[in-house]
């Protein structure tokens, strides 16, 4: 399973050097010199980490790394601020909305590999985290007076996909019954309808996904995000 990562800067030429050494680095880089579409595509789409250049046009670096924190699919992945200046200020903003670690300019390669070394643990706990596994289990929803039966697609530690014969809107509050070992009792979650997918799919996010319950979901996945992600 390929690391995907953002990069965000207007210096077109810096954005292509990070995505050379990055792209060496086995890792699959996208890379965007506009901020106003990077802030709409974390919205959507999935990354890794994300490196960002604190001044850009609006949103700058610190809105952006704001706005990916308040994201849903991207608001715990490691954040790189790039920027030419040691300004405490900067930095204090910076860190106040969830920036990680900085890479400061002039970027070299020696620099950013060392930084994308300090990041490697982060950057891996996230993969590990989000990693979908293709499963198939029962599951048994219940919202209210419905309950609906269905199977999983796939699993990851922070949710799961369910195909369903009836689908529940988007914003949805649930719990979720998975019956993930034969005769076993089944794992109880509570859960958010997050998106629909054509008229009998939907996707879950596990709300309680530190909980103990949720023990009993690691102990299953895990082993088979190790062999995913290896």
């Amino acid at each position: 399973m390929q690391t995907k990562v953002l990069v965000v800067d207007d210096d077109l030429a810096l954005c292509e050097f990070i995505q050379e050494v990055l792209t060496s680095e086995k890792l699959h880089v996208h890379v965007l010199t506009d901020s106003a579409q990077a802030a709409a595509r974390v919205k959507t789409e999935k990354f890794d980490a994300a490196f960002l250049d604190v001044r850009m046009p609006s949103p700058d670096g610190i809105e952006l790394a704001r706005q990916i924190r308040s994201s849903g699919l991207n608001k715990t992945i490691p954040l790189v601020m790039i920027t030419g200046e040691q300004d405490h200020d900067v930095m204090s903003r910076a860190f106040a909305v969830g920036v990680n670690l900085f890479l400061f300019k002039p970027v070299d390669r020696t620099r950013l590999l060392r930084l994308l070394n300090a990041a490697h643990n982060f950057i891996d706990y996230e993969k590990r985290r989000f990693a979908r596994v293709k499963v198939c289990k029962g599951v048994s929803i219940e919202s209210g007076d419905r309950r609906i039966s269905g199977t999983t697609l796939d699993l990851s530690l922070e949710g799961m996909c369910v195909r369903a014969s009836n689908l529940l809107p988007a914003g949805s509050a649930v719990r979720a019954s998975l019956e993930l070992t034969p005769g076993a009792p089944a794992l109880r979650v509570t859960a958010r309808v997050v998106r629909t997918c054509g008229d009998d799919c939907m996707g879950l996010q596990i709300e309680d996904a530190r909980s103990e319950q949720c023990k009993g979901l690691q102990e299953f996945l895990l082993p088979l995000i190790a062999a995913e992600v290896s």
